[in-house]
């Protein structure tokens, strides 16, 4: 008889006492909504050392034909690396973190009106999660660009919107959407024996949420929001087309400023591949970290 698995299954039940099960334990971190860290953090090494092989390749096969040497190649990637890196990745994670902040707080509010008795909060808050939800993230980042005003006046003075501010308000749109439905299914998913015990308490609803029913969703959300906060830094090169100078937009004009020479455009796009790729990998394996250890045990 196996020592490990599930009781009542592979192991005798250690207690007679009836269990109460979550309706759906994985609500929260459901597979779907994993995917991307799964897919991240179950890529085996020698599809990144091939991509790695390819990179390095490039140069070579380009300097048969044009005699611009592989030296040559990395040796002008490595002259702008710091200005890359500094003016421009780390202007993405400042992105990212503003967009994710704001998305959060918006989509738990969003969330929580989603499980409103009330029709009137209710539905609105699933139209609004829908759409945003289900909309290209390109799509809402132009629509943000051209709607939001360079400026707003408040009597004398005048207050500049800056194009990576609108890139912000773009990405928090399908985040907070996405959180949203994080928070809706968490919240769903703890067994409603709880609500109605609370309720036999005397406990207000409000009482019951705040006390017992989010405490317990916390740790469930935790990886799904490690997996979108990934996902939205793997977006941020798109504010790139709204012309915020980040990664991809310095790394073109650093190419431009080589002559646009067709040999750097491999050793500058994969050097942005590996940076992001070593950025989000640990916390795509974070993630899936947390959800083993989070896992509802039955």
């Amino acid at each position: 008889m196996r020592r490990d698995g599930t009781p009542g299954l592979h192991t005798p039940p250690r207690t007679d006492l009836l269990v109460l099960k979550p309706f759906n334990a994985h609500a929260a971190g459901a597979p779907e909504d994993l995917l991307f860290s799964r897919w991240l953090a179950s890529t085996p090494g020698w599809a990144w050392l091939a991509l790695i092989g390819l990179v390095g390749l490039w140069p070579v096969v380009a300097s048969a034909a044009t005699g611009y040497s592989m030296g040559d190649a990395f040796a002008a990637l490595w002259r702008w690396i710091p200005f890359v890196i500094t003016g421009g990745f780390l202007f993405n994670i400042i992105i990212s973190f503003l967009a994710m902040a704001i998305g959060t707080v918006a989509g738990v509010v969003l969330g929580l009106m989603q499980i409103s008795p009330s029709r009137l909060i209710r539905l609105p808050a699933q139209i609004t999660t829908q759409v945003f939800r289900n909309s290209p993230w390109l799509v809402l980042l132009f629509i943000v660009l051209l709607a939001l005003p360079y400026e707003i006046e408040i009597g004398d003075t005048v207050i500049r919107i800056p194009d990576w501010m609108k890139a912000v308000f773009g990405l928090c749109l399908p985040i907070m959407a996405n959180i949203a439905e994080v928070v809706r299914g968490a919240i769903n998913s703890v067994p409603s024996g709880q609500w109605e015990a609370a309720e036999s308490l005397a406990y207000t609803r409000q009482q019951t949420l705040w006390q017992i029913i989010l405490p317990q969703c916390f740790k469930r959300m935790i990886p799904p929001w490690m997996n979108w906060y990934a996902i939205l830094t793997m977006a941020t090169p798109l504010c790139s087309l709204l012309g915020v100078e980040e990664l991809i937009t310095l790394s073109r004009q650093a190419i431009e400023a080589e002559n646009n020479r067709p040999e750097l455009l491999i050793p500058f796009y994969g050097f942005a591949l590996l940076v992001f790729f070593a950025y989000c990998y640990p916390i795509a394996r974070a993630t899936i970290a947390l959800e083993r250890r989070f896992a509802v045990k039955l």
